[in-house]
Formats: C-alpha cells, structure tokens, sequence
C-alpha cells in the first residue's frame, strides 16, 4: 500500500480466493445441524454479460465441461438472462451431493478467470431450504473474497428475513469467511438457484 492510500483511507482489494468455494460442503454440514437446511442441490454463477467470439467460445467451454454428466443422467446446465442484463448460469446436482456441486461451481468460475473474464464474476450462490419451504442461499462475492447469507421471506415481494441471516451468519463464522460490512450483503431476488 502506497503513502497516500493509507492517508486516504484507502485499502488494497482482497484478492479472489475461488478455493475458499470448498468451505461450503462443511458449511451445508453445519446449515443442517443448526438450523435444519438442506441443499436443493442448484447452484449458480452470476456475471456482467459480454458479447464477443471469445467469451461465446468460452460459454460452449463451460456447457461442454458441466454438460459431461448428461451422459450419466445429470442435468445439462442452463445460461439465463436476468432484469439488470447478468448472466447467470444454472448447474444442478443430487440434493445430497454439495461437494460436486461446489466443483461444478469452481470449475466455471475458473473457467472464466482463466479466460480473462475474471473482472465480470459477481457472485456464485448454493440455494437451501428448510422442512417450512424457507429458501436461503451462500453468496461467495468474488470480488470480496466473503460470502453471505440471504434469506428471502416465502411469500413476500423482496423482503428479507434478517433475523435469519444473521443467525446463519453466527452458525457459519467458523465454517466460512463471511463479510463483515452488512451493506454489502446485496440482496438476489429471483436469482437461479435459489
């Protein structure tokens, strides 16, 4: 950090860290202790749309590598477009199976790093639910390198259960790196996944 960036306040950007994605399947162990959810098994990755031969030759690479497991049975997976014009990409796994679902997870958003797309990654979300049909998704923030619950409230226009996510954010501080600044807990509202 350079002289006038301590002056001013300002801090260095947390470098992403994607293998902090592996944490989740303890924390779907520990999400299901403590508070009674289940993965649905859908997962999704969220980025900035950009147009391009290069990145629609990387969107066949990543429907290539997930799409594998059709073979097999899996579920190909499914690219959507939401309100904002962001990408979100839909891989679903057996309820039962997080680890492979985090892999699925992992490998797209390498796949895009590594192709140089790195700076259009949001977020990427494992959607929950408990026995009363309440959703709950993990968003790991790419840029913050974090991750944080969100709770929509079944039934009602975007509005949120905070007493939920803050007592998952209690549950899971030794399971995950959650961020710390609330107003960065960015709600996701119909987001594929959830």
């Amino acid at each position: 950090m350079r002289i006038l960036d301590a002056i001013l306040g300002r801090s260095k950007p947390v470098r992403p860290d994607l293998d902090r994605l592996f944490g989740l399947p303890g924390a779907a162990v520990s999400l299901e202790a403590g508070a009674g959810f289940t993965s649905t098994g859908r997962g999704s990755v969220c980025f900035a749309s950009v147009e391009g031969g290069a990145f629609s030759q990387l969107q066949r690479d990543v429907r290539e590598l997930l799409d594998a497991d059709t073979d097999r049975g899996g579920v190909p997976v499914e690219f959507s477009q939401d309100a904002y014009g962001y990408t979100w990409l839909l891989a679903r796994q057996p309820s039962d199976d997080v680890p492979a679902l985090v892999n699925d997870l992992h490998a797209v958003n390498s796949l895009l790093q590594d192709g140089g797309f790195g700076p259009q990654l949001l977020c990427s979300l494992i959607g929950f639910q408990d026995p009363a049909g309440r959703s709950l998704a993990l968003v790991y923030l790419y840029k913050r390198g974090t991750f944080y619950p969100f709770a929509p409230l079944p039934g009602a226009a975007e509005k949120r259960d905070n007493g939920l996510e803050l007592q998952v954010r209690a549950l899971l501080g030794d399971d995950l790196r959650i961020e710390e600044d609330l107003s960065r807990w960015f709600p996701v509202w119909g987001a594929p996944g959830l």
